[in-house]
């Protein structure tokens, strides 16, 4: 990809937030820990530094070597960036009296300054830092202020060098997306050339020029992700891309088949392998949630190595890997880059000595979603919520058995299903149910019951970081509860969690 940003990451909780603002302005972007970016930056047209944790007067605070950057290329120094630049180039940081955090909003804005073109008095913006700039850097020229931090903003006379210490990537940050647009577009001039008809036509180019005639293997999960991948290697390679999507008794209800038929539809090379058996008896016995996970993943590549063993001269694995796989495996406390396996695969053994190729891993999931619809795949799979690699195993609280899986499967699909056909499924980012491991009293007809008690879980969400209850409304949750106790034998109470992530997770297990 040509004419990149940059962007340094010095540890901030926002960082990702950056990139997806940059690439919402259809500009590329990577992510690079401050002490480990590349050392040619002849591709790099602007830079962006992060926010951080840190305090740039502590022993331990990150310290960059710009000598490449600074006062040669575009430079936005936000928040911990921007106190950096004043701290160590002539300028004063101190502890705030009062810790900076939340909403403010501007008071003051230089005239005529291209860095906020467009941006009135009174924007509203976002704090967060416990340090604040007292004087500028040397040359340094004060662009805005609101009522209780006074340097909110400032540029380097003499070089393109400029900095604030508010985020303008969360939302709150009102005209935050146009101050990014001002700096990249009309004064960094980086063209807006990344779409998805651009990534996709650059993608399939570079697919075939790496892969040639080799073969190549894909271990379909029903998912976003690898359905993407695949159908992009499929435009590259055809009949060269042998894909295998396994059935680990875990899926939803019919999930297996439709999925595949689906797949079969969209002209992949796709093979369906049923190893619920196969799965079920290594899950026997286990409760404890990552002792399930465990067993899965091995089966999981048994399984796909078996399969994989059935083809011939295959060179090539493909993952479904996405961005925020890629970022997350770097650490910004060290050196090292090392990229996780991806969670459908879960490590391969040595022995398969398959090079590893990633089409979607400079991408954000919604970025994945819109290359998907470029490339025509169905919306109703597009949109499809995220479902757990382990599957219903992790909405099982406790040992897995084959009824607890069809109880759980006939819940969910009751659950899924009225969400759609009350126009409430596109509304929520996850929802699913879970298997709790406690019975519960309850009366049917006139008889005792000593039955299930599952939990209904649905919530919204952007990227599954952090995570809010939906509320859903009143007349739904009854509708959906009575379904599920008159139509699912084994099950006798319904409860829905209203739990936020942090402090709960979307998932229970």
């Amino acid at each position: 990809m040509q004419h990149n940003v940059l962007i340094l990451d010095f540890g901030s909780q926002y960082t990702q937030l950056i990139a997806r603002r940059v690439r919402e302005l259809n500009i590329f972007c990577e992510i690079f820990p401050y002490n480990h970016f590349p050392s040619d930056l002849s591709s790099f047209k602007a830079v962006i530094l992060s926010g951080s944790p840190f305090s740039v007067r502590g022993e331990d605070a990150p310290h960059p070597d710009l000598s490449q950057i600074r006062g040669k290329m575009p430079l936005l120094a936000v928040c911990y960036g921007a106190q950096y630049l004043a701290h160590f180039s002539g300028g004063e940081v101190a502890p705030s009296n009062t810790r900076e955090y939340g909403r403010a909003n501007l008071s003051y804005i230089k005239n005529e300054e291209d860095f906020f073109y467009g941006v009135s008095e009174n924007s509203q913006v976002w704090m967060s830092h416990s340090d604040t700039i007292k004087a500028l850097p040397t040359n340094g020229i004060r662009l805005a202020s609101t009522h209780d931090v006074e340097n909110a903003a400032y540029r380097i006379e003499g070089e393109p060098t400029f900095a604030i210490q508010f985020h303008p990537e969360v939302y709150h940050s009102t005209d935050g997306k146009k101050i990014l647009e001002n700096f990249l577009v009309k004064i960094a001039e980086v063209p807006q050339n990344f779409t998805p008809n651009a990534f996709v036509e650059e993608q399939v180019a570079e697919l075939k020029e790496k892969l040639q005639n080799d073969k190549v293997v894909l271990g379909l999960s029903g998912g976003v992700d690898s359905t993407v991948a695949a159908v992009l290697l499929n435009q590259a390679i055809g009949k060269n891309l042998y894909c295998i999507f396994v059935n680990n008794g875990l899926l939803r209800k019919n999930e297996f088949e439709s999925v595949l038929n689906q797949y079969q539809g969209m002209g992949l090379n796709v093979k369906g392998v049923d190893a619920t058996d196969r799965f079920m008896a290594a899950l026997e016995g286990l409760t404890d949630p990552e002792a399930k996970r465990k067993a899965i993943g091995k089966t999981f590549i048994e399984v796909f190595d078996d399969e994989a063993h059935l083809l011939t001269d295959v060179k090539w694995l493909a993952q479904g890997t996405i961005y925020p796989d890629v970022i997350e495996s770097v650490s910004v406390k060290g050196p090292s880059a090392t990229i996780k396996s991806h969670h459908n695969v879960g490590g391969l053994p040595d022995y398969m000595k398959l090079q590893i190729v990633e089409p979607l891993r400079m991408l954000f999931k919604d970025e994945v979603r819109r290359v998907g619809a470029t490339l025509g795949i169905d919306p109703e799979l597009l949109g499809r919520h995220p479902f757990p690699g382990p599957g219903l195993s992790i909405r099982i609280l406790g040992d897995i058995t084959k009824e607890k899986v069809r109880i759980l499967q006939e819940v969910d699909a009751v659950f899924i299903d009225g969400l759609k056909s009350w126009g409430l499924y596109d509304k929520v980012w996850q929802a699913g149910a879970i298997l709790l491991p406690v019975n519960s009293v309850g009366v049917m007809g006139d008889e005792r019951t000593y039955e299930k008690v599952v939990a209904l879980r649905a919530v919204e969400s952007t990227d599954g970081m952090t995570a809010d209850w939906v509320h859903l409304p009143y007349e739904f949750l009854m509708k959906v509860s009575n379904d599920i106790i008159n139509k699912v034998k084994g099950v006798n109470r319904v409860v829905y969690d209203i739990s936020s992530k942090p402090p709960a997770t979307i998932e229970w297990e």
